[in-house]
């Protein structure tokens, strides 16, 4: 038999063995798969996380963008990936909204994927055009009532935040608008300041300096507070839809199974990054985010609610694609 003093050191070796394998790693170039084109918002966020890293592990985190499909060719390939800490990917909205949208999912994002951090949430600022008589929201909601399925709103495509966004404010508030889909943020902001649609959820960043000039007129901000550089500016559920809140995200995640003393690394060094001034200042002013840095428990609970959310939008408005 086995004296107590082997027992105790085989289980002190153990206890040890993950210490060590979080201590060490990583010790050759890790992968940050971007399920989305170059240039975009993912893209950005997700390529400052992998420089950050990349100083912080002084080994190479390396960005490789695989678009496709709403993201969801990304982050399939990342849930096949060994769970070895090697693979790290982008997760966001897109990845919670896509199991109440998609018939055929290859993946399941609450089982197939490790949360690490949510990096920042990326509101959505509600926008008409100056040739709709409307000051707020209220205004609004009487003249859409008032007018239904004449109001046009511009989205990025269908399934995407700003589409779940309106398909929110809508339910929510008994409206009903027509929804034209655009391939990118670009063209519908070309065309909603053109005024061939009226009414849009649009990134801050992209939009404000229209506000600004008269172009388009804003009225309120998505998320449930509001947002530091539109201080002015109330959210939705303040300006009467009590209970609204959503908007874009965006964070970091590994596939299922990967140890967990290894995803606490990681996410002890992304907090680490967004509490540096020179990021916040950019993630706030420069790509219209709020900073958030969050646990690997925090974030799977965000994953969970997100996931019910946009399940009920989907459903009420009947959004399916193949």
């Amino acid at each position: 038999m086995r004296s107590t003093r082997s027992l105790l050191l085989a289980a002190a070796t153990v206890l040890a063995a993950p210490l060590a394998a979080a201590q060490t790693y990583p010790v050759k170039p890790v992968r940050m798969i971007i399920p989305f084109p170059p240039g975009g918002p993912t893209d950005i966020f997700g390529r400052m996380v992998a420089q950050h890293l990349s100083e912080a592990f002084r080994q190479q985190v390396i960005a490789d963008n695989r678009p496709g499909a709403g993201g969801n060719i990304g982050v399939e390939l990342a849930t096949k990936s060994p769970p070895d800490g090697y693979t790290l990917t982008s997760f966001t909205v897109a990845q919670t909204i896509a199991p109440a949208i998609y018939k055929k999912l290859a993946f399941n994002p609450q089982k197939d994927l490790a949360p690490i951090s949510l990096v920042a949430l990326v509101p959505s600022v509600l926008m008409v055009h100056p040739s709709l008589p409307v000051k707020s929201v209220k205004e609004l909601i009487a003249v859409a009532k008032s007018r239904p399925d004449e109001l046009t709103y511009a989205s990025t495509g269908n399934g995407t935040s700003p589409h779940m966004l309106m398909e929110m404010f809508k339910w929510m508030t008994g409206t009903r608008m027509v929804h034209v889909p655009y391939k990118g943020a670009a063209p519908a902001l070309i065309d909603q300041i053109a005024g061939q649609v009226v009414v849009a959820f649009n990134s801050a960043v992209g939009a404000l300096p229209h506000v600004r000039s008269g172009k388009l007129r804003a009225l309120a901000v998505s998320t449930e507070k509001r947002f530091a550089a539109l201080p002015d500016l109330p959210t939705v559920a303040e300006a009467g839809v009590k209970g609204y809140s959503g908007s874009s995200w965006q964070g970091v995640a590994a596939p299922a199974g990967t140890p967990p003393e290894i995803l606490n690394r990681v996410q002890s060094e992304i907090v680490k990054m967004l509490y540096k001034q020179d990021l916040q200042d950019r993630i706030v002013n420069v790509l219209g985010g709020i900073p958030v840095g969050n646990t690997p428990a925090e974030f799977s609970k965000f994953i969970a609610a997100e996931v019910e959310k946009w399940g009920k939008v989907a459903k009420a408005a009947g959004i399916t694609l193949n």
